[in-house]
């Protein structure tokens, strides 16, 4: 029964290594992206029967803090190393990037 649930533990932590999507790899490293292009934050404003509540969050990440271009160096490359294969599209050249 140990040796069975050893097995299964290893195969599972060995799974969890392999290869993502590379469409997931690439979500994953234009989020990183998007912060070394600069700050993110939310700001709420509530009140309810508990009264007035606010929320602040912010992100702030090191490579903005070091002036690194988002496109270069580990950010969208790291979708190789995760997935295995080459980005689909280079991240200045997708619709979806405003940094």
């Amino acid at each position: 029964m140990r040796a069975a649930l050893a097995a299964l533990v290893s195969t599972a932590s060995l799974a969890a290594c392999g290869p993502i999507p590379v469409a997931r790899a690439e979500t994953e490293c234009f989020d990183q992206a998007r912060l070394a292009a600069g700050p993110r934050g939310l700001v709420g404003v509530g009140v309810g029967s508990g009264g007035a509540t606010t929320r602040v969050k912010v992100a702030v990440s090191t490579d903005w803090l070091q002036g690194k271009d988002p496109a270069a160096g580990t950010l969208m490359p790291a979708s190789v190393r995760k997935s295995g294969q080459p980005q689909r599209q280079p991240l200045y050249t997708r619709p979806d990037w405003k940094g």
